[in-house]
């Protein structure tokens, strides 16, 4: 049982020794005045989603992804047509509480069973349902650029044929007991 203790403490203590090895190379001796912050890194990734950033679905066709942009520009029509309608019964419902609560009977209320706290909560949901879709505009556009970012990547990956996945049994000695178990290995 001491034996398990006396081990542990020895691993930390040898651990704890290599970490206090100093090291010549300081950064407070850096001489920061060679460095120029003016400089930029170029990259071959950056232009795909800098392009999907201008004008959503450049970066997918700079990816050669072309399949990508009715996706796209099919989202955006659809999340369009989504915020058209409820843009609509959000005006129609406000036009319907200005009817309700302006004590002029020249203006008809297109809605006479609903009640005026009727009104303002359909309002005040279809707005809601306008402003959120607004907000998931935002995100959509900001996914079709990560999107490509991604895939530029992706895109210098290789997907070669020397893939390989091994299980093999495995005898491990540690301390003074073996032990057994399985090694599952995977090569690319």
């Amino acid at each position: 049982m001491n034996y398990k203790y006396i081990l542990i403490f020895l691993t930390f203590v040898n651990f704890s020794g290599f970490s206090q090895v100093s090291d010549l190379n300081d950064s407070l001796d850096t001489d920061f005045s060679t460095i120029n912050l003016n400089t930029k890194i170029k990259s071959k990734y950056n232009k795909a989603p800098m392009l999907s950033a201008i004008l959503p679905g450049l970066g997918q066709i700079h990816n050669k992804q072309y399949w990508k942009l009715p996706i796209i520009y099919g989202g955006y029509l659809l999340i369009g047509h989504y915020i058209n309608f409820n843009n609509k019964m959000y005006k129609e419902f406000r036009s319907a509480l200005i009817a309700q609560t302006d004590d002029n009977e020249i203006t008809i209320n297109p809605f006479p069973n609903f009640s005026e706290s009727s009104l303002e909560r359909n309002m005040e949901y279809w707005r809601r349902n306008r402003d959120l879709l607004i907000i998931f505009t935002g995100v959509y556009y900001i996914l079709n650029i990560v999107d490509a970012h991604v895939f530029s990547h992706l895109n210098d990956f290789d997907i070669g044929n020397d893939i390989s996945f091994s299980i093999s049994p495995e005898i491990s000695k540690f301390g003074f007991s073996n032990n057994f178990g399985i090694t599952l290995k995977l090569k690319f």
